[in-house]
């Protein structure tokens, strides 16, 4: 899709498409750190005309400290316990868009909870894509304590075939981010039958 159909208003009929198969239910995004889904799903929800709510934010929000301070303070077990009452609460709201962090799709009360209330993306993207987007930030604390390019490895073996049970899976590259979100809006268009019913691409 043209990166200027956004703007063009050329797309209403996609949009349309989409807001009917969602059926009032939330979108949210998955994926590891640097997928993209906090900047492409913010970018999806304006189009949407639906707010755009980052998990991560809302945590620390409830929290009062920083997800890194959570890990230090309280350890990974804690920080995922939050996210899943954070995750749940919002998923009971308006319908809106939602980015999660890399690790929400794998506690298994968690995914059950977004695959059963929302409908759920994937963007998938290759270790050198997440290595090149991620480096040299300090605020992902799983990437702080070792090697960035072995951790990210690890993380794909282990979170790929979990991540793989999201409704629709969106490979991501290079593109800008206006060629992503509509290749995305555009995906999401096709992912629904004419009655708006949702033709799953994951596993």
């Amino acid at each position: 899709m043209d990166s200027n159909i956004a703007e063009s208003g050329l797309h209403e009929d996609v949009i349309a498409k989409i807001r009917n198969g969602l059926k009032g239910r939330t979108l949210v995004f998955i994926g590891l750190m640097g997928a993209g889904k906090s900047c492409i799903g913010r970018m999806v929800a304006k189009e949407l005309k639906l707010d755009f709510v980052d998990a991560d934010r809302e945590i620390e929000e409830a929290a009062g400290c920083s997800i890194a301070d959570i890990f230090k303070l309280y350890g990974e077990e804690a920080f995922r316990d939050g996210e899943e009452r954070v995750i749940a609460r919002l998923l009971e709201g308006e319908p809106i868009v939602l980015a999660t962090g890399g690790g929400a799709f794998i506690r298994e009360r968690t995914r059950e909870l977004i695959l059963e209330k929302s409908v759920s993306v994937w963007l998938r993207a290759d270790l050198e894509l997440l290595l090149h987007r991620t480096s040299g930030r300090t605020h992902r604390p799983l990437l702080n304590n070792g090697d960035p390019r072995q951790i990210l490895a690890d993380l794909i073996e282990t979170r790929y075939p979990v991540y793989a049970g999201a409704d629709i899976i969106f490979d991501c590259d290079e593109s800008s981010k206006e060629a992503t979100r509509d290749a995305v809006l555009e995906l999401l268009a096709q992912s629904f039958d004419d009655d708006g019913h949702l033709i799953k691409t994951g596993t």
